[in-house]
């Protein structure tokens, strides 16, 4: 049930009568009219533009259109006032009964009020995290990693059919590095001393590797030359790592469809059919590139290169796919790697970055938009940096980890849901700022703990009802008689719920789960106000002594409120309490 479409339907319905009526024009598009919450909720629960769209390509002018429009709305019994605003919108107050219903449709449709079908028959894929498999996830993977699940329940529930993937690079030099930096903790687990040199990765996580890599190999690899042990080491230390990264992702709640290797592109024929592909549409070509900026002319080497005419495709400049040696460069193999995704049949690509590769999205689009012929959309998310605090000073580095905090710092400190609602109170294109000590206050400054706060207030008096001998099961709040809902606390309460249908499609379409985190905050917040004027008003207090009727409405309320909490949270990846501690 979306409120706010049933509304539009019927605007529509009226402008089609009034085009009946010899009203308006025939053949005006509708496609624009739109239904959404005034600015300024003084002005009434929903708003319309429609005199303002059509004015103009009927030849008319926006207040005589508005004016028949209104007069057809007040017909209906869900409208209870329309009002010509301006130079010609409208904005409709809604009949009590209406926010009534909308309870009961929550309690009755539970989490899964809000679903939307927007999204039926689309296939999506969301590449997230993708971090290299060298070390153990850090703050700046840990957003990624959130916000990317978050992305993908949210327009599961908007309807799609989403894949969450992840895609290893252990294809370039730096596995080379991770292995020889994992056969220095091997030497050190056989007893030898070893430096690190620049270059290498000094972490402890690589201790554990070393000494595994000696319980199997005994000191058989020892003093023996990089080509008889790199490949296997590769391997060894690839595995270790990606078993660390899905032990830190599966302590964030977060688990992949699945797990791509780059390493799988190579020597299978597959880097060259994408590559063969954009040739075949004349997309390949040899020739020299012009300097980089910045860059003068005795540092610059022209030379012929293979060049993707990605220019073709939006980008700024034609890019390299093959080095002067003959090797691939790092954009070849992502250009397969997108071919396989477009193979797969999906009909949106959703790639999740950190915004140190905003330089690399032009040509990830022009390669997804050249191999699709421009069919399927890549949309590239940026997520900002992440700045640690506590107590308003920078937290200290990891030494586990040799030189940043871990994703497993934070969950270990704050928790799953503290870590995963934070990680969304801001838009993942700006940068977030995260205090040990602010995340786990107890106020209403802290959002995971307001929202969370709401929903064990729902529990707790929904346990005292029963105590009382009050009927507080789904079907009896349900059923019980809501007429008597009509303070304005409770009825701003209700509009609040109403708009999770619409808010869930908004989210899903502009790929911004920060808008849910953000709604369920305002949500709290117009409760915890009922609740805190039930302390002066007891007339407005949820369990009304000795009233059972009364009580089962107000209680309705509060439990719609839970539902919508806990669908909210479900989408965030956070449990909703039961009560506090």
């Amino acid at each position: 049930m979306n409120l706010f479409t049933d509304i539009r339907a019927l605007v529509l319905d009226s402008l089609a009568a009034m085009t009946d009526a010899g009203a308006l024009p025939a053949g005006l598009d509708t496609a624009n009219v739109a239904v959404e919450p005034p600015r300024d909720a003084a002005h009434g629960d929903m708003a319309t533009n429609a005199a303002m769209v059509l004015a103009k390509p009927a030849g008319m002018k926006p207040r005589d259109i508005a004016a028949v429009l209104a007069a057809r709305l007040e017909g209906d019994a869900r409208i209870a006032r329309v009002d010509v605003a301006g130079p010609g919108f409208i904005n409709m107050t809604l009949a009590d009964g209406v926010w009534h219903a909308v309870l009961r449709r929550v309690i009755e449709a539970g989490t899964d009020f809000g679903r939307s079908t927007i999204g039926e028959g689309s296939r999506v894929n969301v590449e997230f995290v993708s971090a290299n498999p060298t070390g153990p996830l850090h703050v700046g993977h840990t957003r990624g990693a959130v916000f990317g699940d978050a992305l993908a329940s949210v327009l599961d529930f908007a309807g799609y059919e989403v894949t969450r993937e992840y895609y290893i690079n252990d294809g370039g030099a730096q596995v080379d590095v991770l292995a020889r930096s994992v056969y220095l903790r091997y030497l050190e687990a056989n007893g030898q001393d070893v430096a690190f040199e620049d270059g290498t990765y000094p972490g402890d996580y690589l201790i554990p590797v070393g000494q595994a890599l000696a319980a199997q190999y005994g000191d058989a690899l020892v003093g023996k030359p990089e080509a008889e042990w790199l490949d296997d080491l590769r391997d060894f230390a690839t595995d270790a790592m990606m078993h660390m990264i899905r032990d830190d992702l599966a302590a964030l709640g977060v688990e992949m469809d699945v797990f791509f290797s780059e390493k799988s592109l190579y020597g299978t024929g597959r880097i060259e059919a994408a590559i063969e592909s954009l040739r075949e549409k004349d997309l390949i070509y040899r020739g020299v590139l012009e300097p980089p900026k910045g860059k003068r002319p005795e540092d610059w080497e022209p030379r012929e290169q293979t060049l993707f005419r990605s220019t073709a495709h939006g980008d700024d400049v034609d890019r390299p796919i093959m080095k002067s040696d003959g090797a691939w460069t790092y954009f070849a193999p992502d250009i397969a790697y997108h071919h396989d995704k477009l193979s797969r049949g999906f009909d949106l690509l959703i790639d999740v970055l950190g915004a140190d590769h905003g330089g690399y999205v032009k040509r990830l689009k022009a390669a997804v938009s050249a191999l699709s012929g421009g069919r399927v959309p890549l949309e590239v998310k940026l997520c900002q940096l992440v700045k640690l605090w506590r107590n308003g000073e920078p937290f200290k580095m990891s030494k586990r980890a040799g030189n940043f905090v871990t994703l497993r710092d934070v969950v270990d400190q704050v928790g799953p849901d503290v870590t995963r609602f934070h990680m969304l109170t801001r838009k993942n294109d700006a940068a977030l700022d995260f205090d040990f000590a602010k995340v786990l206050e107890q106020s209403r400054e802290n959002p995971v703990f307001y929202v969370q706060y709401a929903h064990a207030r729902v529990c707790s008096v929904m346990r005292k009802a029963r105590e009382a001998g009050v009927d507080v099961d789904d079907a009896a709040l349900a059923a019980a008689d809501m007429s008597g809902l009509g303070h304005s606390a409770e009825l701003a309460l209700a509009r609040k719920l109403a708009e999770w249908p619409r808010l869930v499609e908004v989210a899903a379409r502009t790929g911004e789960p920060h808008r849910v985190a953000f709604y369920l905050y305002d949500l709290a917040g117009d409760f915890h106000s009922l609740w805190n004027l039930g302390h002066d008003e007891p007339a407005l207090r949820l369990l009304q002594e000795g009233d059972t009727a009364t009580s089962q409405a107000k209680i309705a309320l509060a439990r719609a409120t839970a539902v919508v909490i806990s669908a909210g949270l479900g989408i965030l990846g956070v449990k909703p309490a039961e009560e506090m501690r």
